[in-house]
């Protein structure tokens, strides 16, 4: 019979974007358990200890302050909170490789596993270890094989997948009240009561019918699975959007009546830039790679061509703005609304903004970039190239950044809509528009704005899915 573990305290190794939220809303709501989040970064902890958060979040610094010296703790003490911990979440960066097998498609698993050896080296305890990473499937193996391999004679430790499913800009709420909640085990009778472990911290405040229990490579496979479909549909409406730019078709009327049949549905079906984020170029990079890993290239394939069509997408609308500005950018100024992947959220990776800006740059424009919540620093670093000497200095003479809508369109020949943001809907464009260059441009990445309202007031108007002046005639790219 194995000994049910009740657990009082949670260690999560990694501060980012989903350890932080994560561990904030399990303190929140479980008032009885301590939560210590670690990071070997001093700053970013230093950051969450103070008044200006590392991570921009809807609704949690609120409960960061209002649980902060409680039971929820931000330390770089690490071996401290492994040693007092019951239960270890492993919550670490997994970036796509740069170099090496799996170059630019396999995950690379160095921070999961110097954690893993680390708490194998300091453990002192049974430790139940859980996987909150994305991860390729059967990491947790890994895992295994190295705490068991490391660990002092007699130390057992049981690994759990659960991984998150988490939208940044409304992660609050989907912790708050989650679709699942998803934990993957070893089918055993250690790995079942570790899963239970896990169940009664969730239980506390999610409903056990939407926790659910499965094999832990199921779990890992899940996570892939999910965000893959998701950037499917992204890719195939944005595939229809340059079809209805083409025949004279709306994208938002072709989604709308696609999605009321009931067995697709109108989720993820608004036609933009192209998808970005931490998640899904990374979780379909993985799945290509352990496609071919598993020597299923047709499959493979299959998914590669949904990031394809993201790239494309991207570029497309990029090619658009500069045909419609008369075929060059040259010395005119160009502003972009918005720098980070979506709403409510300064996360930046993988955003379709950076991809547009040094398009731009390439055909000599004079960009100037702003966005609500992304700090200047991630600007100049997102478009600085790798390894170029004084590529900074080059950057701010045809780069700048404002901190007012109004300030950065003055002067502007185009205005460019990378980022959802509800402020870019409701500014006074009849304002913008007269202190622009004449004819003054509006590129709408995004669907969000009145394109009638903004042609009546002067605006020239090219926007995702619709055809603007060139309906029934092929773009010239």
């Amino acid at each position: 019979m194995v000994e049910q573990v009740h657990v009082k305290k949670i260690c999560c190794i990694g501060a980012g974007y989903v350890g932080g939220p994560t561990m904030t809303v399990i303190a929140e709501k479980c008032p009885h358990i301590t939560v210590t989040i670690v990071d070997v970064n001093p700053h970013r902890i230093a950051a969450w200890n103070s008044d200006d958060l590392p991570i921009y979040e809807p609704g949690l610094e609120d409960i960061v302050k209002a649980h902060r010296g409680t039971n929820l703790f931000f330390s770089t003490d690490i071996d401290k909170a492994i040693i007092e911990a019951d239960m270890i979440f492993v919550s670490v960066n997994t970036p796509t490789k740069t170099q090496g097998l799996g170059k630019g498609f396999a995950a690379d698993l160095k921070y999961v596993e110097a954690c893993t050896r680390r708490i194998a080296a300091v453990a002192q305890s049974h430790k139940i270890v859980v996987e909150k990473s994305t991860v390729p499937c059967r990491t947790a193996s890994s895992m295994r094989y190295i705490l068991e391999a490391n660990a002092r004679p007699g130390l057992r430790f049981d690994i759990l997948s659960s991984p998150e499913f988490l939208a940044e800009g409304s992660a609050i709420r989907d912790l708050h009240d989650p679709d699942r909640v998803l934990i993957g085990n070893l089918d055993t009778p250690e790995g079942h009561a570790a899963a239970q472990a896990l169940v009664e911290v969730y239980a506390n405040w999610v409903d056990r019918s939407k926790v659910v229990t499965t094999g832990l490579w199921s779990s890992e496979l899940s996570k892939l699975a999910a965000n893959a479909f998701l950037a499917q549909r992204i890719s195939s409406i944005n595939a229809m959007s340059a079809i209805c730019e083409a025949t004279g078709a709306d994208v938002d009327e072709v989604a709308h009546a696609v999605g009321l049949d009931t067995r697709i549905g109108s989720k993820f079906l608004k036609a933009s830039i192209g998808f970005g984020g931490s998640c899904f170029q990374k979780d379909l990079s993985n799945l290509v790679y352990l496609c071919h890993s598993l020597h299923l290239p047709e499959v493979a394939t299959y998914w590669k061509s949904v990031l394809d069509m993201n790239d494309f997408q991207k570029r497309r609308f990029a090619q658009r703005v500069v045909a419609s500005m008369f075929s060059t950018l040259t010395d005119k100024k160009i502003t972009l609304f918005g720098f980070a992947f979506k709403n409510n959220t300064g996360d930046t990776r993988e955003s379709p903004a950076i991809t547009v800006a040094k398009y731009f740059r390439e055909e000599r424009a004079n960009i100037t970039i702003y966005d609500p919540k992304v700090p200047d620093r991630q600007v100049w670093l997102d478009l600085t190239e790798p390894g170029v000497v004084d590529d900074e200095i080059e950057l701010r003479k045809t780069v700048s950044i404002k901190h007012d809508a109004y300030e950065a369109a003055e002067g502007a020949d185009a205005i460019v809509i990378c980022t959802d943001w509800e402020e870019f809907k409701n500014l006074d464009y009849e304002r913008i528009y007269k202190g622009m260059g004449k004819p003054a441009f509006v590129f709408d990445g995004r669907l969000i704005l009145d394109e009638k309202a903004l042609k009546k007031i002067g605006f020239r108007v090219e926007t995702i899915g619709r055809s603007g002046d060139n309906v029934g005639q092929e773009y010239r790219f």
